[in-house]
């Protein structure tokens, strides 16, 4: 809450001389730096791929200010599909799990409903905008190196995996909190019409026609490409929907949705680790009872995974 009060409360920090970068080869610049804290910056970065202006949070490395010439290994954080870049800094202590180590954490928006995905339509490209523009602007500007790993939290988990299966490589290790893997499921696909439709949503401007343009949902689905995913590491986790202890404090009608969101999420995550160990990826798993769609429970996950994160990293 001190953080976000900071965020809300204070002046926007313009142009000082390591925090205001210019643009890279792809366009993308950061117009805007807005200072948190010792650390912590709101990057504002015009971004050709989206024709617009995304805002994205970053946690800089310890030594990031004393260490001019070093570069830092990245951690890129991804929100679900109702949430937005705040959301980590917001519901998790990551920058406490962050303080000690010179690891480079960003947090970018995605959008509600975004689905880390260059749409059919031809905007919005969030898929472009993730992996290529701000990628570079960290490497440039934030001297990022190319030691990466990713994470996210049901939509962000399925952009994650997304992510390190079409850009092989590119990142270490990926985590996939709570999220669908298998769009081919008529439960999921009955859980993206309705959250489609909740935030405005035409998922035929997403991916098309499902039969008509089958081979875009297809290079969208996890569970289609588990060897795209040799040589990065996969964690998956999820709850069996049942309420626990952890979810006490909240009003029965958030628990009882949050239940049913998670509910069929874990059998159609082991399937998916079954076929990524048949194909070779080195996968590690946590399907926990009890457990909802909830920040409970992904806080508890984020410092369970912390040690394997950094570990990737090094």
């Amino acid at each position: 809450m001190l953080l976000i009060s900071a965020l809300f409360g204070a002046e926007t920090a313009h142009a000082r001389a390591g925090d205001m970068p210019g643009p890279d080869e792809a366009g993308a610049k950061i117009t805007a730096v807005r200072e948190i804290d010792a650390r912590t910056r709101d990057l504002t970065v015009s971004s050709p791929a989206m024709h617009s202006s995304i805002p994205v949070r970053v946690i800089l490395p310890k030594s990031w200010k004393t260490h001019r010439l070093a570069t830092y290994p990245v951690l890129y954080m991804l929100h679900g599909g109702d949430d937005d870049y705040t959301s980590w800094t917001r519901e998790t202590d990551v920058e406490a799990l962050a303080k000690n180590s010179d690891v480079l954490v960003v947090m970018p928006d995605g959008g509600r409903a975004g689905y880390y995905t260059d749409w059919k339509a031809g905007t919005p490209r969030w898929e472009t905008f993730h992996t290529v523009e701000l990628v570079r602007l960290m490497e440039k500007k934030y001297r990022a190196n190319s030691s990466r790993a990713i994470i996210g939290l049901s939509m962000g988990g399925f952009g994650a995996l997304n992510y390190a299966a079409h850009h092989r490589g590119m990142f270490r290790y990926v985590a996939s909190m709570s999220s669908y893997v298998d769009l081919n499921e008529p439960t999921v696909r009955f859980a993206l019409a309705l959250g489609a439709q909740r935030e405005g949503t035409d998922l035929q401007k997403v991916w098309g026609d499902p039969d008509e343009n089958a081979d875009i949902w297809q290079a969208h689905n996890p569970s289609a490409m588990p060897a795209a995913f040799r040589g990065t590491k996969v964690h998956l986790s999820a709850g069996d929907g049942t309420p626990g202890l952890m979810d006490a404090h909240r009003a029965l009608d958030v628990v009882l949705v949050g239940a049913l969101a998670e509910a069929t999420l874990a059998t159609s995550m082991e399937k998916f680790a079954t076929s990524l160990r048949s194909s070779g990826v080195r996968t590690t798993t946590h399907f926990y009872r009890p457990g909802t769609h909830s920040w409970s429970y992904w806080r508890r996950e984020l410092h369970s995974i912390w040690p394997a994160v950094a570990q990737a990293l090094r």
